[in-house]
């Protein structure tokens, strides 16, 4: 199975994008264990990880909050902010200490409005953090819950 990296902003967004976003980006450090935003709330804003791993997670009844990906150097840790209703589909925790670019979302999408070229880029890097993540969840439901040898020829 080939593995690709994931799509990050460096290797999506043409440079005057990247520069654009980055001018509205304020750095952020997060501490171990710090809760970034919970399954249902509201997604004012995202981030890109300089340093340290966040982890996404899911509410399961009665049960601490289940692992769903981790995220690392320059990989995006939200999307929702972009799509509506713009509430939170995960929750996500630092797992190490953080640092961090953090984005308004509201000023992004305002900028999106205003520049069909950048918010057809945005939306494609986001999309392709989509495709990858969804992916990599397939992959590890295969892993977890397929027969063992189902996949060897007999």
């Amino acid at each position: 199975m080939i593995t690709t990296p994931a799509p990050t902003m460096m290797r999506a967004l043409p440079a005057e994008h990247r520069l654009r976003l980055m001018r509205m980006a304020r750095e952020v450090s997060f501490p171990e264990g710090t809760r970034l935003f919970e399954e249902g709330g509201k997604a004012d804003r995202f981030w890109i990880i300089r340093t340290g791993t966040i982890e996404l997670d899911m509410r399961v009844p009665g049960r601490r909050p289940a692992v769903i990906e981790t995220i690392r150097h320059n990989e995006l840790v939200g999307w929702s902010w972009l799509f509506t209703p713009h509430v939170w589909h995960l929750g996500a925790a630092a797992t190490t200490p953080v640092r961090a670019y953090e984005f308004d979302a509201t000023a992004v999408r305002a900028m999106c409005e205003e520049d069909p070229d950048l918010a057809n880029n945005v939306t494609r890097w986001v999309g392709d953090v989509l495709a990858h993540r969804l992916r990599a969840a397939r992959t590890r439901l295969l892993d977890l819950y397929a027969p063992y040898g189902a996949g060897s020829p007999v």
